[in-house]
């Protein structure tokens, strides 16, 4: 994967892509709860990890792209208000069972530490550590 299919691929995960009559738009990690089908897709949560790993080096940049903080950020946000918030669609309209809303937070920690780590300058190692012992 290089540095632009990584950006390519949290903007298909983040719902931040152009092109939003793709496949990849709809089911990506935001897509998959809006509207929610009742099921989450796991590899979702691995190529946004696998597309951070190859984005790391642009973490430890000056300036870095726009593209890929704001995908981050929304992929954490949005999901987070969207399923983990009691007061969110998914859990006011209760669309999705405890395991589900487990299931997405932990994704959700591994992915902000991920990023967080990186910003940090603490290194790749250290960010992805959690990931790589549960993978």
């Amino acid at each position: 994967m290089t540095k632009e299919d990584a950006i390519e691929e949290l903007m298909y995960q983040s719902g931040n892509h152009e092109n939003i009559e793709s496949e990849r738009w709809e089911s990506g990690f935001l897509g998959q709860l809006r509207p929610f089908k009742g099921t989450l897709n796991e590899k979702n949560y691995h190529l946004i990890m696998q597309a951070l790993k190859v984005l790391a080096p642009e973490f430890e940049k000056e300036l870095i792209d726009r593209r890929i903080i704001a995908c981050v950020w929304g992929i954490c946000h949005l999901g987070k208000m969207w399923a983990i918030h009691p007061e969110g669609m998914l859990q006011s309209n209760h669309l999705i069972s405890q395991k589900q809303t487990s299931q997405i937070d932990d994704w959700l920690s591994d992915i902000s530490y991920a990023a967080f780590s990186l910003l940090d300058g603490t290194g790749a190692a250290e960010a992805f550590w959690n990931y790589e012992q549960n993978e």
